[in-house]
């Protein structure tokens, strides 16, 4: 696919379907995330495919994160929102690490992480899949962001579900 074309025909995908993308296809986008434009080359993006167990208690964290933000939630809610967040066939977490650099700020160190995110985004549409970019209130949660290896002072940017995009 051209890149324009590409970048023309792109769109967030509203539900999607198995298979999720192969393996070969996963190191392809994440190889793709990593070319992403890098004031200082500091490479802040920190990019995680959830296979389970970690997939699991990611979801399980993320819908108590949901229930601390939202205490008048019940249990049958929390458990929607786990298996929301399961039903996709892949889910990439792309956190950016900050970096203590005077030249550098923080600012610059997330934006460099969505550049990350848009690459391998557009990579997963050239290989035929749908992309749905999500954040919500586990993207800022402390105990959500040290599943995937971050810190409270790190950013979740995107929560990338792939699979076939259904119509």
């Amino acid at each position: 696919m051209e890149l324009l074309t590409a970048i023309d025909s792109r769109s967030s995908a509203a539900r999607l379907a198995q298979p999720g993308p192969t393996l070969a296809h996963l190191e392809r986008m994440l190889k793709a995330a990593r070319q992403a434009p890098d004031h200082g080359r500091l490479k802040p993006w920190h990019l995680v495919v959830l296979e389970e167990p970690a997939r699991s208690k990611f979801a399980a964290a993320a819908a108590e994160a949901k229930r601390r933000r939202v205490p008048s939630m019940n249990e049958e809610q929390v458990t929607a929102e786990r298996e929301k967040i399961l039903r996709s066939p892949a889910i990439v977490v792309v956190g950016c690490i900050v970096h203590e650099n005077p030249n550098v700020p923080e600012v610059e160190q997330v934006i460099s992480t969505g550049a990350a995110v848009q690459n391998l985004f557009l990579a997963a549409h050239d290989l035929g899949y749908g992309v749905m970019w999500k954040t919500g209130a586990a993207a800022y949660d402390p105990d959500v962001k040290a599943l995937v290896g971050l810190s409270s002072r790190d950013h979740i940017v995107a929560i990338l579900h792939l699979g076939i995009r259904l119509k």
